[in-house]
């Protein structure tokens, strides 16, 4: 094993002990039937293929997500073949959706009708649904891509046509805060809105999901009711974005 492998693993295994002892202090503030399993998304932007392989060979692995087409492309065969999944979670352009349309088991980030329609266009071409999360700006925030809440029962109605989909919950956008007070607030706030909404008024099988939380709030995120989380520096260590 290598030095940076030994990282890799070090981190990985406190991650998934963090989401533990997450899911007890969830347990511990609302009850025990308020503990929900929770999935770890290796969020692998700019990661190299092999530190990917690595994980998902040596410790199971199971869940990985790309922000971007072109690296969505350049490793989705490969991770798919080891046996885990390939999440699509950055924002995706219309014209980029015959890249990531049946090679992905998840598209995180839908945040218009227009991208839900092309989503759908396509999936029907190649005689498949694609699931998919609606991105949620929840403190509505102009800088920030993602649905506004006041536009959700709407774009939820709409989207109930379009038969190339399934709408299996939302992911939600937070404002960037430092205080762990507010992000429980936020997260909070995410979660009184999605059950609110999607578990009631969705007709997919299967558990609804909420993927919200990443490496600076994935914690805060489960106490507060994520069933998905989207983990990269924490576990591959700062990285140097272009």
């Amino acid at each position: 094993m290598t030095e940076r492998q030994r990282m890799i693993s070090d981190n990985y295994k406190r991650v998934l002990e963090n989401i533990e002892k997450a899911k007890i202090r969830r347990g511990e503030k609302y009850g025990a039937d308020a503990v929900r399993d929770v999935g770890l998304l290796a969020a692998t932007k700019t990661v190299p293929l092999d530190d990917i392989l690595f994980l998902v060979n040596e410790f199971g692995l199971t869940l990985c997500g790309e922000n971007r087409q072109n690296e969505f492309t350049e490793k989705h065969e490969a991770v798919k073949a080891a046996g885990a999944q390939m999440h699509f979670i950055g924002h995706l352009q219309t014209n980029k959706v015959k890249h990531i349309v049946g090679n992905t088991e998840l598209i995180h980030s839908v945040d218009s009708l227009r991208l839900a329609s092309e989503i759908s266009k396509r999936s029907m071409e190649l005689g498949l649904k694609t699931d998919v999360l609606l991105e949620v700006n929840i403190g509505e925030e102009e800088s920030k891509t993602g649905l506004l809440p006041e536009d959700i029962p709407r774009i939820m109605s709409e989207i109930d046509g379009f038969e190339g989909i399934n709408l299996r919950g939302m992911m939600a956008m937070i404002p960037k805060c430092d205080e762990e007070e507010k992000k429980l607030q936020y997260f909070k706030k995410s979660y009184t809105f999605f059950i609110d909404f999607f578990p009631k008024k969705m007709h997919n099988i299967g558990e609804s999901i909420l993927s919200m939380g990443m490496s600076d709030s994935y914690e805060a995120a489960i106490e507060e009711g994520a069933n998905l989380v989207r983990v990269g520096s924490a576990i591959f260590g700062q990285r140097t974005y272009k």
